[in-house]
């Protein structure tokens, strides 16, 4: 069938939750994504900073086929075998005790507010918690989630949701300070924002949160959906701050493709939630740990974080010159395989513009263009994004001064 014709009949059974790009796609090789015609694109997305890997690592592939024919799911009143690894290597790479799989960051937020509430509730003995969020900030879809998300338009249309949630300033320690109370149970957060903008928490801001929580014991969650699992060149965004917290969630690059996401808390935390508090039927399934395990395995062997490091000094390099070469380029943040470039002409535009070209680049909080690419970018990958940036960035730059 023509690709039209196709993506029409698609667009008849699929729900109009996303106003898709006209592409389909087949398949994947490294770092490059092909459609059904054989259309190619370097692929500076990683389908939302989640393929961290690239396309078609062998080792990886085999793991999970492997599982496939050995044990898919069992449920989780057995254990089984890759849960455990899966979380043992979780604990270890974080810092936290103990881990809850789900399907999703959606999810692993969802379990994260209920054991802050919890915790809560066993401390004091009443259900009256407050939370404190991040303005800007995306946490994920659900009503929970949803809740703690300080962007007005993911929200105003499905209230009411869960309440006793207020938003304070991000990077402003007095706007958290003066939202705090003796019914806060927890504050959370993004290390590093990424649908709000691509926006890194300043060091001494997230430093004095952790200690303001502390002194009140108050909890501290961390969302690292997109800016853990060695995006920001070490494996979770807050290992650069030199704090930890008290929760945290995983998701995205946690299974590399595979629908898996992660809460986890320090022992004193997650001792607060007992057996009927909460579960699910697939998290932490063999198939989906299988995965994790595996993850965490390559990273070791190929030594990512570093290679993020590199590589990300490399990218911030060439995207600081592309912001000096072009006027319609107001701004460059970011931190390793996670940056973004803000702009004054239309963002959609030179993103349209670069996928017509053969890249693949996403945009961030209205105005962004985000860099997420798969964590085994090269250089030459990056020359090869700048080029085609380039072009895109005049053809919409001549159209903005006509």
């Amino acid at each position: 069938m023509e690709k039209k014709a196709w993506i029409a009949e698609a667009d008849k059974v699929l729900m109009h939750t996303y106003n898709r790009y006209p592409m389909v796609l087949d398949r994947g090789e490294g770092m490059y994504l092909y459609e059904t015609d054989g259309t190619k694109y370097l692929d500076f997305a990683a389908g939302i900073a989640v393929f961290a890997l690239g396309y078609g690592n062998r080792e990886y592939n085999e793991a999970l086929k492997a599982q496939v024919d050995k044990l898919l799911h069992t449920s989780n009143y057995y254990y089984n075998e890759p849960a455990y690894e899966a979380a043992k290597a979780l604990c270890e790479a974080s810092g936290m005790d103990r881990v809850f799989f789900t399907n999703s960051g959606t999810e692993a937020m969802e379990g994260a507010l209920k054991l802050a509430r919890k915790y809560y509730y066993n401390k004091r003995g009443a259900a009256d918690s407050e939370i404190v969020a991040m303005e800007h900030s995306f946490h994920g879809r659900s009503m929970g989630a949803l809740a703690v998300t300080g962007t007005k338009k993911y929200r105003e249309a499905f209230g009411p949701l869960i309440g006793q949630v207020r938003f304070a300033r991000f990077n402003d320690l007095e706007s958290v300070r003066s939202l705090v109370n003796e019914k806060t149970a927890a504050v959370v957060m993004e290390a590093v924002q990424g649908e709000g903008g691509i926006y890194p928490a300043e060091p001494e801001f997230l430093q004095e949160v952790r200690r303001l929580c502390t002194e009140k014991d108050i909890l501290l969650i961390l969302d690292e959906v997109q800016c853990g699992m060695g995006r920001t060149g070490t494996m979770f965004a807050y290992q650069q701050y030199g704090i930890e917290p008290d929760i945290m969630t995983s998701a995205k690059a946690l299974g590399c493709g595979v629908p898996v996401g992660a809460f986890a808390a320090k022992e004193n935390v997650a001792s607060a939630m007992v057996p009927g508090d909460h579960g699910s039927t697939y998290g932490g399934n063999p198939f989906a740990c299988s995965a994790v395990r595996t993850v965490f395995r390559l990273y070791e062997k190929l030594d990512l974080c570093s290679h993020v490091k590199t590589v990300g000094e490399y990218l911030w390099n060439v995207l600081e010159q592309i912001r000096q070469e072009f006027p319609i380029v107001t701004a460059h943040r970011g931190i390793g395989l996670m940056q973004g470039l803000e702009l004054s002409a239309p963002v959609g535009e030179v993103v349209s513009a670069c996928m017509k070209k053969g890249c693949i680049l996403i945009t961030a909080g209205g105005n962004v263009i985000r860099f997420v690419p798969p964590l085994v970018t090269e250089p030459c990958h990056v020359d090869e994004m700048a080029g085609i940036l380039r072009e895109a960035l005049s053809e919409v730059s001549a159209k903005t001064n006509e």
